[in-house]
């Protein structure tokens, strides 16, 4: 495992660790993701295990080892045989046993990864035509362009990123329980 380049708290892995560091820019960070993942989000049909796959997807098209493991694991404990589902679109999001709908807001997501400039109107089109609401396609491009800015927080700082499957599954109920932001403190519990 690398070293992280800036000292963070080696008991913290992944993004917490980081935020640690900075609480002032954490707040607005874990408000986004609580936001974009747990909260209702008016007019949007996207679950929160189908949010969590698109940040999934583009973390791994990222090669963001924490965040494609750890948001694959909030995914999967959320959607119906999640392992196997996660497992699939994180490999090929087209074959993956997705709904036509996600599929579709998948490959809106993966063109952001890329670039915001990527985005074709066939694309977002498809998306519609496959049941997406107009809240559907902002929150998946949103997702998706916040995910490529976290995994380069996580991956330009170096985090801490465990290899030990438990470890990320104690997230997981960490992030079902409490959710991303839970109010004024920074904490990895």
């Amino acid at each position: 495992m690398s070293k992280p380049r800036i000292p963070v708290p080696t008991d913290v892995p992944g993004i917490r660790g980081l935020m640690a560091f900075r609480p002032e820019t954490a707040k607005p960070m874990l408000m986004l993701a609580q936001a974009l993942l747990r909260d209702p989000l008016p007019g949007s049909t996207l679950t929160r295990g189908e949010r969590e796959l698109i940040a999934t997807v583009v973390s791994a098209r990222n090669d963001c080892v924490f965040c494609a493991t750890s948001h694959g694991a909030f995914a999967a404990a959320q959607i119906e045989d999640g392992a196997r589902v996660v497992e699939a679109a994180r490999r090929d999001p087209k074959s993956a046993p997705l709904s036509d709908k996600v599929k579709a807001l998948v490959a809106v997501a993966e063109q952001v990864q890329e670039s915001g400039r990527a985005v074709t109107d066939e694309a977002v089109a498809a998306a519609r035509a496959a049941g997406a609401t107009d809240s559907d396609v902002h929150d998946a491009v949103l997702i998706a362009a916040a995910f490529c800015m976290f995994n380069r927080y996580v991956d330009g700082l170096r985090a801490i990123t465990p290899t030990d499957p438990a470890a990320y599954e104690a997230m997981v109920e960490r992030i079902l329980r409490g959710g991303y932001y839970g109010g004024s403190s920074i904490s990895a519990s």
